[in-house]
């Protein structure tokens, strides 16, 4: 790799270039797009969770004045066969989960189309169905691999010899609840089939999957669908390509020539598009008599779909987060008939950092040791599981710095020793990591214009998260040129290609082919370039990915309260110090990071999706039963960062700040919980009843 970009605009705690759209209504929404001559789709869902369709009714449906037309599985069109049967909407009677599609209706108005798709009549043969979830089960299989390539299992040394032979053990169970995405912005699509050509305005993390998906399904060429994206409200994971996308375009195809618009309801959110899965974690540690770890196992449970799995990487954190000469790993599923689960913020580290985080705060208590530390007496020199060195690793210089600013050293130790006016106050400690992940395929391209201005155009999605700023200021300095010179374009297949906004990796994707594209352009044409003038970047492969361990890692600091005669709890005050490479935006960067830490409050105190086993499908499927954290449950939050120096990440030395926010949180919460109560609470959310002991 060359060297670092020098920091010009890099670094420049900028208001988002898109902010002033956004707030004043102009940034336009995926069904914002206005198009002419529209109609309104909404979907009949299936109130069976295993079967097959045995008759649909249309007849009622269809009289209804404004209905244009009602779409099922006699008279879809017919997508192309394939591997993954989420996606193909329609194309049979097999019913595989509640909530499924099995009708729509397309009308001239939302409201006829919701009241005529109540008139659809289904007639199922019903099957019995399996929905319930535990870790004793026959049936557990291990996939062939966890999300998206790791090993399912691991095992270096021999853990159980370590184990038995340890000064110290630790043997608990951690779980964490199925949890459902909820971004602000519900999945939305208007979709419009004309001159043989799809064009989607959708709400998607990664717009060129998306035109993949429907090229593909639909037997076109990618030339022929074009999505468009350049604002998206939120997505944690769950903006893919999922049922809804695919039923927009068959409608669209079904009444060609007039725009779709299909925009899911909160309810349908909770068996469409995607939740995080239930986990049940089994972490054994070992230590010797100073507190030295031996043998760390952690064997996770949790629960997949019988039509696609989906496995999350739940103990892969557990691999490389400290040193034991003695470690397993295992992962092993549960197919049931539910919905399929997928991506939600910081997938694998969120859940199984709470579980390895919390054992950690229990193990340090074993041993007598402040849990401070024991985290830093157990900091490796390498990768525990590579054997490669680090390219940066800064947790040590979090938790140390985290401790001088919340004040740790002044805490008693003592559980349960601190109340104040019937409130039993305590603090807690977690560590945070996040890999610095880089996918391939993302291409830009730099093209001088009028009055001296540069257009960066790229296929990137900026789902929230400051990606309009970010860009521009890389860009800017990869061009050496003032932030006000550069246009950026994004948003758009028919830019050059971006990868999917997830996994942390947009700013180190898609600023690495920017900054390609601008030293190409600088080097054809150098300083005296002429209106009209054009090259593109690629993100290359990075050599230094095979020579060094590449991660992000912070440390949450927390003081909980919890009300000695109720159980109720709250969180006063919140610290999160991390160590995330060169910030692009001091600005956007903090609003991460307090994004990320927020929904680990949210994690920690309220959010649990209640799957009922009898039915197959989630009771509280609102935000009047889903509670998700508010202004109320927030207290004091800051987030902060060390200096860090990492040439070897990118040409930026940026790592991805998206998602290590809310990994550490949950479990600092829980074990300040503990600090304050005496109560040691293994599973989330932490409610009140679990303290009135």
């Amino acid at each position: 790799m060359t060297g670092l970009l020098e920091p010009h605009a890099i670094g420049a705690p900028l208001e988002r270039l898109d902010g002033r759209a956004k707030v004043t209504g102009t940034a336009r929404y995926a069904v914002e797009h206005l198009l002419d001559d529209p109609v309104y789709l909404h979907p009949v869902q299936s109130t069976i969770a295993r079967g097959r369709i045995a008759a649909v009714d249309p007849r009622a449906a269809e009289a209804l004045d404004g209905v244009v037309a009602v779409i099922t599985p006699a008279n879809v069109p017919r997508l192309s066969p394939g591997d993954d049967r989420e996606l193909t909407v329609l194309q049979s009677e097999e019913i595989s989960y509640r909530g499924q599609f099995v009708a729509a209706v397309v009308a001239e108005t939302s409201e006829i189309a919701r009241q005529a798709a109540d008139l659809v009549e289904v007639a199922y043969h019903e099957q019995p169905h399996d929905a319930r979830f535990s870790a004793d089960r026959d049936d557990l299989y291990a996939p062939g691999v966890v999300n998206p390539d790791y090993p399912t299992d691991t095992l270096d040394g021999d853990p159980d010899a370590a184990l038995a032979a340890a000064a110290v053990r630790l043997d608990a169970t951690y779980t964490t609840p199925m949890e459902h995405n909820n971004p602000m912005e519900p999945h939305a699509t208007v979709a419009l089939w004309a001159d043989d050509t799809f064009t989607l305005y959708d709400s998607t993390q990664g717009p060129n999957r998306v035109r993949d998906s429907i090229a593909g399904l639909f037997g076109l060429p990618s030339d022929r669908v074009r999505v468009i994206a350049p604002y998206v409200g939120g997505g944690f994971g769950s903006k893919t390509v999922h049922p809804n996308v695919v039923l927009a375009a068959l409608a669209a195809r079904t009444v060609a020539g007039r725009p779709v618009t299909f925009a899911l309801t909160r309810q349908q959110m909770f068996s469409l598009v995607g939740y995080r899965t239930p986990t049940i974690q089994r972490i054994r540690l070992g230590a010797d008599a100073d507190g030295r770890l031996t043998a760390i196992t952690h064997d996770v449970a949790e629960q997949t779909s019988r039509i696609k799995e989906f496995a999350e990487q739940t103990a892969v954190p557990s691999r490389g987060m400290y040193a034991a000469p003695n470690r397993r790993t295992t992962h092993r599923l549960a197919a049931l008939d539910v919905p399929i689960p997928t991506w939600m913020r910081a997938p694998g580290e969120c859940p199984g950092m709470f579980a390895l985080e919390s054992a950690m705060d229990e193990m340090a208590l074993a041993c007598g040791l402040d849990p401070i530390e024991f985290r830093i007496r157990n900091e490796p020199g390498v990768d525990p599981e590579t054997g490669l060195p680090f390219s940066s690793r800064g947790l040590v210089g979090c938790l140390r710095e985290g401790a001088r600013r919340f004040d740790w050293q002044r805490r008693d130790p003592t559980p349960a020793a601190r109340r104040e006016d019937g409130w039993l106050v305590g603090t807690g400690v977690a560590a945070s990591t996040f890999p610095a992940i880089r996918i391939p395929g993302s291409a830009a391209t730099v093209r001088r214009v009028r009055d001296g201005r540069y257009r960066v155009e790229i296929a990137a999605v900026d789902i929230g998260t400051g990606a309009w700023t970010a860009l521009t200021q890389i860009a800017a300095d990869a061009l050496d040129v003032p932030v006000e010179a550069v246009d950026l374009e994004i948003g758009d297949t028919a830019l050059p290609p971006g990868s999917v906004a997830g996994g942390s990796s947009g700013t180190a994707s898609w600023g690495w082919a920017v900054v390609d594209a601008a030293r190409e352009f600088r080097e054809k044409y150098g300083p005296d370039p002429e209106e009209g003038d054009e090259a593109g970047g690629v993100m290359p492969d990075n050599p230094d990915a095979e020579r060094f361990a590449m991660h992000a890692y912070g440390a949450q600091f927390a003081e909980v309260r919890v009300h000695a005669d109720t159980g109720e709890i709250r969180v006063p005050r919140l610290l999160g110090v991390f160590a995330v490479g060169r910030i692009i935006n001091p600005r956007t960067a903090r609003s991460q990071l307090i994004g990320g830490m927020t929904m680990g409050v949210s994690m920690a105190l309220h959010e649990h999706s209640v799957l009922d086993p009898r039915f197959g499908q989630v009771a509280n499927h609102d935000f009047a039963a889903y509670h998700i954290a508010a202004n109320a449950d927030i207290g004091l939050i800051d987030a902060t960062w060390i200096e860090e120096d990492d040439p070897y990440v990118n040409p930026m030395g940026a790592k991805g700040i998206g998602e290590i926010g809310i990994v550490g949180t949950a479990a600092a919460i829980a074990n300040a919980a503990y600090h304050a109560t005496g109560i040691r609470v293994r599973d989330l959310p932490l409610t009140a009843d679990r303290f009135l002991h």
